[in-house]
């Protein structure tokens, strides 16, 4: 049987080449997926963990958000770790500089030691001694600040003169500062001190009352998730990534053996009827699968960690903005996509060898017949397709109820699983529907297409995978960024906030501040300046039902019920003490009202209330607030420069909400990019796989083509012939694809994005899904070309003279 095999080898190298690309593809997908996701992971950690990713654990409060550690304990615990521990928190200050007062200014540590500074040095250099200080570029920007100004922290007798040494960027936003001192000097101003959380290298010892150690992985999702509505989106993508790895991997593999191993059914046959066991033809194949499994797995290997690398680049390339990191290399992924690739080609290519070591090699040397449905054969695959259905449908009707992403892809696979089990029922029936559009000129495409159910459902398999996954993704992506822009958008509602409590907006003003480049609208909002009980200052009260022009959540934020007033609570921070649903005395002049208190963030220091109200508290109201809409890409600091040089003139206040905006729009296209690189990935396999199966098809098909051609058939018209049966196929599984992707996308919605943001909205990317129907359709047309030219190269006698 070694000469047997190696012959078989020699023989039939461009079926094992066709399989071995099927494994190669499937495995680097695996490796692929691993890669993009440790690129996603540390951008993320880059970004939001960069002041711990040197540390072992991190220190925090058990009960974050609602809880906070203590500051005299967490700076007890820091100092007796020493050079082992880093504490992240920030001092509220006072700060003036060039004569003149600074906005509110946070000032944060800055580490002495390289391996714990996670700030990135822009200008200048970092402090070394007391008295110097690093600058946010930000801040420096936004407060006119610059390397070697002198700046004076505090005030009274805490009151510190600082020497800026150097500009730095603050990757991390909950971390970052207006300004960074060393731990020493951070410690003169303790009393105003938030520690957030400790960074530690080593074991963390007796923790403080109240506190909790993660890793820093850890406690980086978790602050992501809180972001997110707590909804872990890393591990969601982790998780469905790896099981649409398994999955794709699992049927390309065994779909491209169970055609290869069809074809040679005869050549099983003549070696049982030449004296070989059923033992040393099982024992042949698996050796010939081994060989194929080891060097595709390897070669898959190698060319998922180029492509993965390469995506990474790419996105970084045309990206900028939205860094992937550096991807270290997924040790796991890489072995679990060789173990994939080595196991799924030894099951692939075991299970269709029972067929023929089952059957008599006479019976197996008679010509296929399809399987009756009516028979015993015939009816296991309808019943085993209906049970998965119904299991998969039960499962994802759990995964709803219960929100469980698990349950969500177990019930996901199962039903599409059932699908392709169905599939030579459902496929040709489709192909028929479809086929009789075309008239007389498709009748004998659609006739070749649907002759052999199995195979045409074979030949689809890759592509309606493709396709149900890229439909899913488009349709689960376009709505989750939708819906985490309108959350963003109304927690974030105004880019930039110009507030004038001293004087009216002028209408030169505004002018000036719709000129200015990076602003896109702005209008003026009228009001009064307020006394609200329970604040120190007065604050401009305004009604602004015209907040939709500018407003990222429509305006939402501004329509306000009479007899209530609302707050930005962001704006006031620590200093104010009233709470949603407070009754509050509001007075203009002698005129005053009642209301009942409501919050929420990102317009600025201004009161919102209704027209009404507002016209019960004065009857001249005035422009006393700009809100401003940034351009597409306005860049945060210079937009915010331009604009404090506008109203420092007239004593307004800015409030620049756009680096928030920016900093969690760029968490989400780390995802975006990921998924869409996935995505790529997933479609390209497709195509492989789709190509693959025809030209095994084809290969199988000669001596029923080389027929056609004896019988007239011109090698103009097979080509032809051929082109029609893929577009056909294509199509079909397309349609059929669509549809099922848009419903796995449906039960995403329900299982994972609703119940993260309860007011989110499915949306459906009808523009995208049709491109993707165009492009499947001319996959399946270019995917047809070699193959059909292939067979129209031989020659009626050569074609029929094939065993």
């Amino acid at each position: 049987m070694h000469t047997v095999f190696l012959a078989s080898l020699r023989t039939h190298i461009r079926r094992y080449v066709a399989a071995a690309v099927a494994v190669a593809v499937a495995v680097a997908f695996v490796v692929v997926v691993g890669v993009l996701t440790s690129g996603a992971h540390s951008g993320l950690m880059d970004g939001l963990g960069a002041p711990y990713r040197n540390a072992d654990h991190v220190v925090s409060a058990a009960g974050w958000p609602s809880n906070e550690l203590d500051p005299k304990t967490a700076i007890a615990y820091a100092e007796q770790h020493d050079e082992n521990a880093a504490a992240t928190g920030r001092a509220t200050l006072p700060a003036r500089a060039n004569g003149r007062r600074l906005s509110e200014t946070t000032v944060g540590p800055i580490a002495t030691s390289e391996e714990w500074r996670w700030q990135k040095r822009s200008s200048g250099r970092f402090p070394a001694a007391m008295g110097e200080a690093v600058a946010d570029v930000y801040f420096a920007l936004a407060e006119n600040v610059e390397v070697g100004d002198r700046v004076r922290i505090g005030e009274g007798a805490a009151a510190r003169d600082v020497r800026v040494v150097g500009l730095v960027e603050s990757p991390s936003p909950p971390a970052q500062a207006s300004m960074y001192v060393t731990w020493t000097q951070l410690l003169q101003w303790r009393d105003q001190l938030h520690v957030s959380a400790v960074a530690v290298r080593g074991e963390v010892g007796r923790l403080p009352e109240g506190a909790k150690a993660q890793s820093p992985d850890g406690f980086a999702a978790e602050r992501l998730t809180y972001v997110q509505n707590r909804v872990d989106s890393l591990s969601v993508m982790l998780l469905l990534s790896a099981g649409i790895a398994i999955f794709v991997s699992v049927l390309v593999i065994a779909n491209t053996f169970s055609i290869l191993f069809a074809q040679r059914l005869r050549d099983f046959a003549l070696l049982r009827c030449i004296g070989s066991t059923r033992r040393q033809v099982v024992r042949s194949v698996r050796r010939e699968a081994a060989v194929v499994g080891v060097l595709a797995s390897l070669a898959g290997t190698l060319i998922g960690i180029g492509l993965g690398y390469g995506l990474v680049a790419l996105i970084n390339a045309f990206t900028p903005a939205i860094p992937m990191g550096a991807a270290a290399l997924p040790t796991p992924w890489l072995l679990g996509g060789f173990a994939i690739g080595l196991v799924v080609t030894m099951v692939a290519s075991w299970l269709p060898t029972r067929r023929v070591v089952r059957v008599s090699p006479l019976a197996a040397l008679r010509p296929d017949a399809p399987v009756d449905v009516r028979t015993a054969t015939g009816l296991v695959r309808p019943a085993l397709a209906a049970i998965l259905l119904v299991v998969g449908l039960v499962l994802l009707g759990v995964a709803m109820a219960r929100g469980s992403t698990p349950v969500m892809v177990a019930g996901g696979g199962a039903v599409f699983a059932g699908v392709l089990i169905f599939g030579p029922v459902l496929v040709p029936r489709l192909v028929r529907i479809i086929g009789a559009l075309l008239g007389p000129a498709g009748t004998l495409a659609t006739k070749n297409a649907v002759r052999n159910p199995r195979r045409t459902a074979t030949t689809t398999a890759s592509l309606l995978v493709g396709i149900t996954l890229t439909t899913a993704v488009l349709t689960g992506m376009a709505t989750w960024r939708s819906s985490m822009d309108e959350q963003i958008g109304r927690d974030h509602p105004v880019d930039v906030a110009l507030t004038s409590p001293k004087e009216p907006v002028t209408t030169d003003l505004l002018e000036r501040v719709r000129h200015t480049p990076g602003v896109d609208q702005a209008i003026a909002v009228d009001g009064a300046v307020a006394r609200v009980a329970g604040l120190d200052n007065p604050i401009p009260v305004v009604a602004a039902p015209a907040a939709a022009q500018v407003a990222r959540d429509g305006g939402a934020f501004a329509r306000v019920g009479p007899g209530k007033i609302r707050i930005d609570s962001e704006a006031f921070g620590k200093n104010l003490s009233l709470r949603a649903g407070d009754p509050v005395t509001v007075r203009v002049g002698d005129r005053r009202a009642r209301l009942q208190v409501a919050v929420g963030t990102g317009w600025g220091p201004a009161g919102v209330v209704a027209p009404e109200t507002l016209a019960t508290l004065t009857d001249a109201a005035e422009p006393r607030v700009i809100w401003i809409r940034a351009s597409s890409g306005a860049d945060p600091a210079r937009l915010g420069v331009a604009l404090d040089e506008l109203a420092d003139p007239v004593g307004a206040t800015t409030e620049n909400g756009l680096r928030t905006w920016q900093s969690l729009d760029q968490q989400l296209g780390i995802y975006t990019w990921s998924a869409l690189g996935l995505l790529g990935i997933a479609v390209l396999i497709a195509l492989i796989g789709i190509a693959n199966t025809l030209g095994l098809s084809v290969l199988e098909r000669a001596r029923e083509h080389a027929m056609l051609r004896a019988l007239g058939l011109t090698r103009r018209q097979l080509r032809r012939m051929l082109a029609t049966e893929a577009v056909l196929l294509s199509v079909a599984a397309t349609l059929l694809g669509t549809v099922i992707g848009v419903g796995f996308a449906w039960v995403g919605y329900e299982t994972i994005v609703k119940r993260a943001l309860s007011d989110a909205t499915m949306h459906v990317p009808w523009l995208s899904l049709g491109i993707v129907v165009l492009v499947a359709a001319l996959a399946g047309l270019l995917a047809a070309v070699l193959p059909a030219r292939r067979a129209a190269r031989v020659t009626p006698a050569a074609g029929l003279s094939l065993p």
